[in-house]
């Protein structure tokens, strides 16, 4: 399992204006998710929107993923 094999796999299923995936161990990785769709969900709820695109493979070939989630807005107002 790659960074980038998470990104394909997590952009088939949800729409992100923005996704960044680090982790070269092949186990541990880090996500930085930008979606429209997270709009009035709390932080929960975004995350288990990116698990729930990932399925099993959560299970099975990822040990750990730590998320940063933002809906547009606050991605806007983070980067200014």
């Amino acid at each position: 399992m790659t960074a980038d094999d998470i990104k394909q796999s997590i952009l088939e299923k949800l729409e992100c204006e923005f996704i960044d995936i680090l982790g070269e161990d092949g186990t541990h990785f880090e996500g930085t998710i930008v979606s429209s769709l997270f709009e009035r969900l709390n932080r929960v709820k975004q995350h288990q929107m990116v698990f729930n695109a990932l399925g099993d493979k959560m299970k099975t070939e990822i040990h750990a993923l730590s998320l940063k989630t933002y809906n547009l807005n606050e991605w806007n107002q983070l980067k200014n």
